[in-house]
């Protein structure tokens, strides 16, 4: 489904956005693998991410994803997503996006829609995809341990529920005491557990669970010890720059792009400047959807996802489908005039 006219303009409010995605989890999902596909494909165009850094806010930055997607899209598109950290001590998250979609018929945006949430959904969509086919297809842990406990831990914890995963045992950890509590309290599901807790440090969280999801804001490794993966777990890497080179040195390492991801000073990106290649990258999560690439049990398994905007415009394209289809979309008059050469 296109525009509803060939000049038209919505908006979709993030208040629709999310309830779309929840009532359809595993759409979503779908989405994102079919996203995933094309792009290794070569039916999309992905190019680097940009970032505008500030001076007097060193910790904060804004981040421009352009993007475009061929058949059965054909939309282009771009996420503007901020990251301010210090937005946490005011009791509202860190990231807020916006996500504008473009026909490729003539280049007229035809919406813009709240993309905070359309961008945790298609993150949660790729980590649970991904832990599907690094599990093997079994969607079970023994344990899971979620180090870093904010809206995007929130998001990848209920889509793993949301597409039946068992989990026995829940670990929290988080630097912020309180809000790994709170995630207890208000996200995790008890009736869905034998246990929650929140782990006394990170240590013992990291080497008890078979299944560890890193959601933080970290800016540099922090985990240096391959001991604490001696049991080989799976390894949700989400955040990017929490394990030293060392850890994936030992590990299988899927990534969603490898070019992509050697950027920014991710952890793969300090693993290739320290060995001088990129051998140690097993292969990407399409690899892994169609069978290329397999796994070696023996070790740890480290999923690090640079996050790509095409999955971005995907979702927000089966967003914008779905709230037209249900008349959920804010049309603005006149947004376009003057259209007289």
């Amino acid at each position: 489904m296109g525009p509803s006219s060939p000049l038209s303009f919505s908006v979709i409010t993030g208040q629709t956005i999310m309830r779309l995605i929840h009532e359809d989890i595993e759409g979503c999902m779908a989405v994102v693998r079919e996203c995933y596909l094309a792009h290794d494909q070569g039916r999309s165009i992905n190019p680097p991410s940009f970032f505008l850094r500030f001076p007097d806010r060193p910790n904060s930055r804004i981040i421009g994803l352009p993007t475009h997607l061929a058949k059965p899209w054909e939309i282009s598109g771009i996420k503007w997503i901020a990251s301010y950290p210090d937005n946490v001590r005011h009791g509202y998250p860190r990231a807020s996006a916006v996500l504008l979609l473009n026909s490729h018929e003539n280049g007229y945006p035809f919406a813009c829609l709240e993309a905070s949430i359309i961008s945790a959904a298609r993150t949660a969509a790729s980590a649970a995809l991904a832990a599907d086919h690094l599990s093997h297809g079994k969607r079970s842990a023994r344990s899971m341990g979620i180090v870093g406990t904010g809206l995007i831990a929130r998001y990848i914890y209920r889509f793993l529920l949301g597409t039946g995963w068992n989990i026995s045992a829940v670990q929290l950890y988080d630097l912020v005491a309180e809000d790994a509590t709170k995630f207890k309290t208000m996200v995790c599901k008890p009736d869905r557990h034998d246990h929650i807790m929140v782990a006394p440090d990170l240590a013992s969280l990291l080497k008890s669970c078979d299944l560890i999801l890193f959601t933080t804001t970290s800016a540099r490794p922090y985990v240096d010890d391959p001991q604490l993966f001696a049991h080989n777990p799976i390894v949700l890497h989400i955040s990017l720059r929490d394990l030293a080179p060392q850890l994936l040195l030992l590990a299988n390492n899927i990534v969603d792009d490898i070019d992509h991801v050697m950027n920014a000073d991710t952890s793969p990106h300090l693993t290739e400047k320290q060995v001088g290649n990129r051998d140690f990258v097993t292969g990407t999560l399409a690899d892994m959807i169609t069978g290329r690439c397999r796994l070696d049990d023996s070790r740890p398994t480290i999923f690090s996802p640079f996050g790509l905007g095409v999955l971005d415009l995907a979702v927000g394209k089966w967003v914008y489908d779905r709230a037209v289809a249900a008349g959920e979309h804010l049309s603005i008059e006149g947004f376009f005039c003057d259209l007289q050469r």
